[in-house]
């Protein structure tokens, strides 16, 4: 091989190389990505049947999942984890949006076992868990968030949404859970956010409880 053509190949294959990079990077994160979807499902199914602790059932953390997926939210709030249902299922979906979640709990007996189960689902990267009054705390948080979920107490709701009203983002959801049940403060917090003509409010029903999706519109 004389020096030019040389040259040349080292040239021709330095693409090449990158090329090859690339396409093993690309193979490694999907690998990854396929890992932890795996390892999620394999703990959701085999914890199915035994959330208590006011978790939301199975299907409305599929609900907030699929939510969160179909619109790329990425800054996520939730108030009251128990431990940890919902949160699962938010975190799972934020690790292929590329967010992260903040979720608030009062009760550090109810946080400690959310944050064995965040551990045991793979989903920790993915989770920033406060105990915190979040009477307080949801006040003093920046924002903005695109995806907010409610599951704490019913009597809060609409005060939680006016707190956090200004710090949700144009085209962000806010969401709460038990909105087809009569307990107090669910009717007057739905009053309220169905009167605001700068979000639309559905109810999905895919479980007997209920979530309110307010989506902000401007």
């Amino acid at each position: 091989m004389t020096s030019s053509s040389a040259k040349s190949w080292h040239f021709a294959a330095i693409p090449l190389f990158f090329c090859i990079a690339i396409a093993l990077a690309a193979v490694c994160t999907s690998g990854a990505s396929m890992s932890l979807d795996a390892r999620v499902e394999k703990f959701l199914d085999g914890m199915r049947s035994n959330w208590r602790d006011w978790n939301v059932p199975y299907e409305d953390g599929k609900v907030l999942h699929d939510l969160i997926v179909r619109n790329q939210y990425t800054r996520a709030l939730e108030i009251g984890t128990s431990s940890g249902h919902s949160a699962v299922w938010i975190a799972w979906a934020l690790s292929k949006t590329g967010g992260k979640l903040i979720t608030i709990e009062i009760d550090e007996r109810l946080r400690q076992k959310a944050l064995q189960n965040f551990r045991a689902a793979g989903l920790e990267a993915y989770i920033d868990a406060r105990r915190a009054d979040a009477h307080h705390l949801v006040k003093e948080l920046e924002g903005p968030f695109d995806f907010v979920f409610l599951d704490a107490d019913k009597q809060w709701y609409t005060q939680y949404f006016k707190d956090l009203d200004p710090k949700l983002a144009r085209g962000g959801c806010f969401t709460a859970h038990n909105a087809a049940n009569s307990f107090p403060g669910i009717k007057e917090f739905l009053d309220h956010v169905r009167s605001r003509p700068d979000y639309q409010t559905v109810i999905d029903r895919s479980s007997s409880s209920g979530i309110s999706i307010s989506c902000k519109n401007r």
